[in-house]
């Protein structure tokens, strides 16, 4: 995955800019208790945004989302709620994608940390009729997570309130979902706890 050295930098002079207040940076102990109870490891890019930016709360419109600590909605309590829903409901949602930020109606930005380039896919369920499939809810935003935050950086991103028409990059079908989708095994199981994490509540962030 192409990881511009000077990225991560940029990102923080954004968030310095902005006014924003990121968590504490994620600790590497914390990165290990994320993998583990999400069963797989975390794309590095993602890894190096939380450890040296911040645990969430920055980023476009309603901003990252915490890793694992918090009363509010988190990445590890997210995915095992969709997850637990798509068991429970038959809601679609492929193993190994984790959703990073919460758009609001039922929207979400994901990291697909199946694939070495981390694609960043959109799920969109808003435009779904009775006879529409799941797999019509789902969009590869960018190929990669870097190209996510580099569109989010010049303001060229679908979400950005300044982005030129003609120049902003709109996400596509992803077409590879339906396999994803009609497999319904986890990449591995995670970690069992002897309680379980108070992150896991599906509390709406603030």
């Amino acid at each position: 995955m192409n990881d511009p050295p000077d990225l991560i930098e940029r990102v923080r002079r954004w968030v310095a800019q902005s006014g924003q207040t990121p968590g504490p940076p994620t600790t590497a102990s914390t990165i290990e208790i994320a993998e583990a109870e999400l069963g797989f490891k975390l794309p590095p890019l993602l890894v190096r945004l939380y450890s040296e930016v911040g645990d969430g709360q920055f980023g476009p419109e309603y901003t990252l989302m915490p890793m694992v600590d918090g009363a509010a909605q988190t990445i590890v309590g997210d995915y095992h709620g969709v997850m637990a829903n798509r068991d429970d409901s038959g809601f679609a949602w492929p193993a190994g994608v984790i959703p990073i930020l919460d758009w609001g109606c039922g929207m979400y930005a994901a990291v697909d940390c199946t694939v070495d380039s981390a694609p960043v896919r959109l799920y969109e369920p808003n435009g779904l009729s009775s006879g529409s499939g799941w797999h019509e809810a789902w969009f590869t935003d960018t190929a990669t997570l870097d190209e996510w935050l580099e569109a989010w950086l010049s303001g060229a991103a679908w979400f950005s309130e300044d982005a030129d028409p003609d120049q902003v990059h709109e996400p596509a079908p992803w077409d590879e979902v339906r396999v994803r989708l009609a497999d319904r095994k986890p990449l591995r199981e995670p970690a069992k706890k002897d309680k379980p994490s108070p992150h896991r509540k599906g509390k709406k962030r603030k």
